[in-house]
């Protein structure tokens, strides 16, 4: 099928953002009409400028992509402590793998990137007046936002906006929606700068680097959606790919927390390929207790990891101290961060506020936080009820019994990847591809066309202060990638490229354990009405 064929049938954006809520399924007279007789946009730049702050909205909250891509795994979940996030069970189903073609977030991903596709594929109309850049960015951010429609829910409706609203939809799958990613891709890399590592805020936008490691990634994936095993030559593109964004100076580098912090307090760093200057206070407040600091008010006391991931490092399984030093005590590697014993001396680090001679924050440590909390000042913490502000293992209810509900304020492992000490928990800079993932994709390129990926992966462990391992296997390769990767969103795109996001684990329904159908997102209700061709996945 050739690009200019293809004729599809698409919500306005007004009616893409109207549609989040699905408790009313009447289509309106003018939910299908984008613009009759579209002829160019008066400022292409402009509506460059608006992807990308869209982008940012996806990235501004735990809803969204996130939740479909890490809470639906075995690194998230949010148990109801009393009443809080009960949500009438929205965070629940998902980690249950129980959701519905009415979930909100599931409606919120849908909707969102598909109108970027049409906003990008209105910027490329030559009646646009597009320059090279505008190009380059549109190209980006239209198959980007295309392939995350792909990868959650296998097909993508693409509205031609030469053609008049009214056009009988066509759906894009498989090797024709792949064909025409790789495509828009390639034309991204063509028109976009080369943007050198290091270059802070720069890489806020998308550059020849970002477009190649998505082509990576897509490649890597390719033979989920179309069947089959991997092919060798793909594989072969992915390790090529990888080393021209080495070859502009994208590097693994040492210092893991750093990575995520502002890269205006550090100058950069040599990992970040692309990403966004949304705010991370959702990353920090969302499994802080209450008590843990008092910037902006204190935490949320939602989000938790299972035992079963916080287990995939290495340490003592119930404690993750360090010394006053911010050394580690249980034998942690740096990944797994740890707890510190009260707050650090102030000094003037970029990003940090002085707290009473205290470093504001520093109470809090970095990574996954087990066991006693403590104040800046070293007091134990307690929680509202006056108990010890101890994170556990476990999730259990009032009787001691394994629960999802009527959890107390402590139970489960909390995660902290971006710092609170740093701008309040206000730092813009979510980060969105990273090198360290190229590497290892890289590395998982060399296995599945039958090379050894050992030295790689025992390149990052060293540089991260973990053990190096004799050999690696696919199960080695996709724990190094939980651990490196945990929080940025890569995690049920890996289970289901490594085929585990079926298995069990905890709170899970038995009846899903297994059900592949759960591999793909339902198509959202409401869009199933407003667009003929469309076809529910199967399993819904």
């Amino acid at each position: 099928m050739k690009r200019n064929q293809i004729k599809i049938y698409f919500l306005t954006l007004a009616g893409v953002i109207g549609l989040t809520s699905c408790t009313n399924l009447e289509i309106e007279e003018t939910d299908s009409i984008i613009t009759e007789g579209f002829q160019g946009l008066a400022d292409a730049s402009s509506a460059v400028d608006g992807l990308y702050n869209n982008i940012l909205n996806t990235q501004q909250s735990q809803e969204n992509i996130f939740a479909l891509s890490e809470v639906t795994t075995d690194a998230a979940l949010i148990p109801t402590r009393g009443t809080d996030w009960g949500d009438n069970g929205l965070w629940r189903v998902l980690h249950q793998h129980a959701w519905s073609s009415e979930h909100n977030f599931i409606g919120q991903v849908w909707n969102g990137f598909n109108a970027n596709q049409l906003i990008a594929s209105q910027i490329l109309d030559p009646r646009s007046n597009p320059s090279a850049t505008n190009i380059g960015d549109a190209s980006f951010l239209r198959a980007y936002s295309m392939w995350i429609v792909l990868d959650n829910f296998g097909q993508i409706p693409f509205r031609d906006v030469t053609l008049p609203s009214s056009t009988l939809p066509e759906i894009i799958t498989g090797q024709v929606a792949l064909d025409f990613i790789l495509a828009d891709i390639d034309q991204a890399i063509a028109n976009l700068p080369t943007t050198a590592a290091g270059a802070g805020e720069t890489l806020n936008r998308a550059s020849k680097a970002a477009a190649r490691y998505l082509k990576a990634k897509v490649l890597l994936n390719k033979h989920i959606y179309l069947g089959g095993s991997p092919d060798p030559g793909d594989m072969a593109q992915v390790i090529s790919l990888v080393d021209q964004i080495a070859a502009d100076g994208f590097a693994l580098q040492a210092g893991f927390f750093s990575l995520f912090r502002n890269p205006a307090d550090v100058g950069g760093n040599n990992e970040t390929i692309w990403s966004t200057n949304a705010g991370t206070q959702w990353k920090i407040f969302n499994g802080l207790h209450y008590r843990s600091t008092g910037i902006q008010g204190g935490g949320w006391n939602g989000f938790s990891t299972l035992a079963e991931y916080y287990d995939l490092y290495e340490g003592d399984p119930n404690n993750n101290r360090l010394d006053a030093s911010g050394n580690p005590i249980d034998g942690q590697e740096e990944r797994r961060g740890g707890v510190p014993p009260m707050g650090t001396a102030y000094s003037g680090v970029a990003g940090t506020s002085d707290n009473g001679g205290l470093t504001d924050g520093s109470n809090v440590g970095f990574g996954y936080l087990i066991g006693q909390q403590y104040g800046l000042n070293g007091e134990e913490l307690t929680d509202r009820a006056g108990a010890p502000l101890t994170f556990k293992r476990d999730f259990l209810d009032g009787s001691g019994a394994s629960n999802f509900i009527n959890n107390d304020e402590t139970t489960g492992i909390r995660v902290m990847k971006y710092g609170v000490r740093y701008s309040g928990g206000n730092a813009g800079n979510v980060v969105l591809f990273r090198y360290a993932d190229a590497h290892l994709m890289k590395a998982e390129a060399m296995m599945r066309s039958g090379g050894d990926p050992t030295a790689m992966v025992n390149e990052l462990r060293v540089l991260r202060q973990a053990d190096p391992i004799g050999s690696v296997s696919e199960q080695d390769l996709l724990d190094e990638r939980a651990r490196e990767l945990y929080q940025e969103q890569w995690r049920r795109n890996d289970l289901i490229r490594f085929g585990q996001y079926n298995r069990d684990w905890l709170f899970k329904e038995s009846s899903e354990v297994g059900n592949t159908a759960r591999n793909l997102f339902p198509i959202p209700a409401a869009q199933l009405l407003a667009n003929p061709n469309l076809v529910q996945n199967p399993g819904y």
